[in-house]
């Protein structure tokens, strides 16, 4: 299987103030692809050569095909979850505040958690097999997929996500993420 680059839904520059053009120039069009071609370099003659991306992640040993599978993925995902910051119309589903209390209430445990990733990685929330909601932090290329979680949505907390934006301030980019996600695509995930 030859993997491929999966396209933004939006302009590069669509994601200004929260991420510049330049942010998403690297992060997609270097990051993301770079992944992509260490993919498609390691997996011809092995056993995951005809495997989608969701079967590698959870059968690949961890190592070399298992990071650069799990981050064409949680890259794709993420970026998916993205919109013109104020162009959404889509309110978030009302299962937050039920679960935290308030929508406030989640924002700042998911915040917390994001932060609290040490090093690079990703914050996401996941639904458990019984459907109650959690946030999980996860290192590197770490994704729920491998604990049998359904993820919902997720914050990527390596520095090349917002380094060129927000330098080392971490928790501003991740106050101001909230203002480009896209609801529809989440509350359908939920």
């Amino acid at each position: 299987m030859n993997i491929q680059l999966p396209a933004l839904k939006y302009a590069k520059d669509a994601l200004q103030p929260v991420l510049s053009e330049k942010t998403l120039e690297f992060h997609h069009g270097k990051h993301h692809q770079a992944y992509v071609d260490n993919l498609n370099k390691l997996i011809p003659g092995t056993e995951f050569e005809h495997m989608s991306l969701e079967e590698i992640i959870v059968k690949a040993p961890l190592g070399p095909i298992f990071n650069n599978a799990a981050q064409v993925w949680n890259h794709t995902f993420y970026f998916e979850a993205l919109t013109a910051p104020g162009s959404c119309t889509t309110k978030p589903c009302d299962c937050y505040a039920k679960q935290w209390g308030s929508f406030e209430a989640f924002q700042e445990a998911f915040n917390k958690a994001a932060a609290g990733v040490f090093g690079s990685g990703w914050a996401w929330l996941v639904k458990t097999p019984e459907g109650a909601l959690q946030i999980i932090g996860e290192s590197n290329a770490g994704n729920p997929l491998r604990q049998g979680l359904k993820p919902i949505f997720c914050f990527d907390v390596w520095e090349h996500a917002y380094y060129l934006d927000y330098q080392n301030r971490r928790p501003e980019y991740l106050s101001k993420l909230w203002d480009a996600l896209d609801w529809s695509v989440i509350n359908a995930r939920c």
